[in-house]
């Protein structure tokens, strides 16, 4: 067995283990992006499973958000990395008598990639003892905990989907991932007491972007102070809806 058919045969085995999502630090190197990460790391998994002779499969949005926790968006834009490195083909083919997106997964040109770090010196070619394990899963912990703000996007994305509008404007999920970002802690909760308020008050997702815009500048900074914002106020004090009626006002003339 030469050099890449080993790192592909590594590769298959250590892709998609259940109830955990595990990215070969490899993946990270490569793609320098979590979600891609995350993204190839399954499709390598799923690409050995499929009974298409070509090698494709196919999974929807909902399939990959529930492995992945990743948004319809973050798979778009993986998906897209993905194929300008190379690793990953697409296509529209029947399943289920639809047409339906189809990935296929260049394992060649995956290992073609890793060769290229191991030759360059970034990545050592060496079997891992106790002090090499501690070390990966330090570095594992430190790219989880980087990554918790990219969890609560994708729970923020899901429940504003489901409950009050779904998110098809790239432009505007890149503006909501923005806004949910800039909340110091409990972005998911700050964004739940904001879509239900939007929702009690038939408004749509424009209404929800400019609410928590709104929510940054007052310097809304937790979900106790978000539902303050809520709560009836002095009727001399600007209110939060007298604000976001302005604001809407502005989004309406531009």
């Amino acid at each position: 067995m030469n050099n890449r058919d080993y790192i592909s045969s590594i590769i298959s085995q250590f892709s998609g283990q259940n109830n955990v999502i595990p990215i070969p630090v490899i993946y990270l190197k490569i793609t320098e992006d979590y979600p891609s990460a995350a993204l190839l790391n399954q499709m390598i998994y799923w690409s050995d499973r499929t009974n298409r002779k070509d090698g494709y499969f196919y999974k929807s949005y909902v399939e990959w958000f529930e492995e992945l926790h990743l948004t319809e968006y973050q798979v778009r834009r993986a998906t897209n990395k993905l194929k300008s490195f190379g690793f990953v083909e697409t296509a529209l083919k029947k399943a289920n008598g639809a047409p339906t997106l189809h990935y296929k997964v260049n394992t060649k040109e995956v290992s073609e990639w890793i060769l290229k770090k191991l030759k360059n010196g970034n990545l050592r070619n060496s079997r891992m003892d106790s002090e090499e394990t501690q070390e990966s899963l330090t570095e594992i912990t430190t790219e989880t905990n980087k990554h918790r703000e990219t969890d609560d996007v994708s729970k923020s994305f899901k429940y504003i989907s489901t409950n009050l509008e779904i998110i098809q404007n790239p432009l505007k999920a890149e503006q909501l991932e923005h806004e949910i970002k800039s909340f110091k802690q409990d972005q998911f909760e700050i964004v739940k007491v904001a879509t239900d308020y939007c929702k009690e008050n038939n408004k749509g997702l424009n209404y929800l972007l400019t609410v928590l815009k709104n929510w940054n500048k007052e310097g809304v900074s937790d979900k106790e102070s978000a539902e303050n914002k809520l709560k009836p106020r002095n009727s001399k004090k600007e209110t939060t809806d007298d604000v976001i009626a302005q604001m809407e006002k502005e989004l309406s003339d531009d």
